[in-house]
């Protein structure tokens, strides 16, 4: 059965992408052709409040969408240097380097999916092509990581997959966007076809409430929510819950960790903004 996105759910998040995709660039993650106007926009109409943030001993938006990104890199980077995982499927991936950034990293060693909904799908195919940036070990594909089964599925998704090939998932920036029991359900999909194959690894972001106290902390976290439009959910108080419900899910191993602290432009350290998220890494 095909459960529908909410109807924020698509719009919601198209504001980010925008907005994620110029920070990456800002910091020298991503290609200039990944980069929107409307990314370039939103960075600079949000620059007071994220100094604003700073100046009070709070977190930045740029903070914690490096700490989570850089963190991810480097956990399916040693996934793939390790020989264990040698394809990757990234969900929701909107306009994120890590495709590109890691074809042209590990060419031949990888094959590199890009899966996010139709609309977005067809755009960051389209931005790739201007710039030049495709290769033959990385695709966009439509995708609803809602879906049980048809045509959009993970589940169909796999079936083009190499079955002799360890598996990554990710996804990133997505799951605070959903109530728990939608969120478990994703779980529960990725866990499945990550048993499919030899090897299986999914990274991901995730906000507890345990992190996410404070004054300071509460502010930001409304701010965020005006800026996504919607809700921003915190489905476990605690590590410990977190890691559980994954164990739950299907995973044979999970672990939340906490990302390092990131440099922002001017050279200061934005503590608060990487103390805001985990980063998943489970196996099955």
């Amino acid at each position: 059965m095909k459960i529908s996105l909410p109807v924020r759910g698509s719009d919601a998040i198209s504001p980010t992408a925008h907005y994620t995709g110029y920070v990456w660039y800002r910091h020298g993650l991503s290609h200039p052709g990944l980069v929107t106007p409307q990314g370039r926009a939103l960075y600079h109409a949000l620059r007071p409040l994220n100094a604003s943030s700073r100046g009070i001993g709070g977190p930045t938006l740029e903070g914690f969408l490096l700490a989570r990104h850089r963190a991810i890199d480097a956990l399916l980077g040693h996934a793939i240097d390790s020989g264990a995982v040698g394809q990757v499927v990234e969900i929701a991936a909107g306009l994120s380097p890590r495709g590109w950034d890691f074809a042209r990293r590990y060419g031949t060693r990888i094959q590199y999916v890009e899966a996010d909904l139709p609309h977005m799908a067809q755009r960051k195919r389209e931005r790739l092509a201007a710039a030049g940036l495709e290769t033959p070990r990385h695709r966009v594909v439509a995708l609803d990581a809602l879906a049980d089964g048809g045509a959009l599925s993970l589940a169909t998704l796999a079936q083009s997959l190499d079955p002799k090939q360890g598996l990554a998932i990710i996804t990133e920036g997505l799951l605070n966007y959903f109530d728990t029991d939608t969120m478990l359900g994703m779980w529960q999909r990725f866990a499945t076809v990550l048993k499919r194959f030899p090897a299986g690894a999914y990274f991901s972001d995730l906000h507890l409430a345990s992190d996410n106290r404070g004054a300071s902390t509460r502010t930001f976290g409304k701010l965020l929510g005006s800026f996504v439009r919607g809700r921003v959910y915190l489905h476990f108080g605690s590590v410990a819950e977190a890691e559980a419900a994954l164990i739950r899910s299907g995973f044979a191993t999970a672990q939340l960790i906490a990302p390092q602290p990131q440099a922002m432009s001017g050279g200061a350290i934005d503590r608060k903004g990487a103390a805001l998220v985990r980063v998943i890494k489970a196996g099955t």
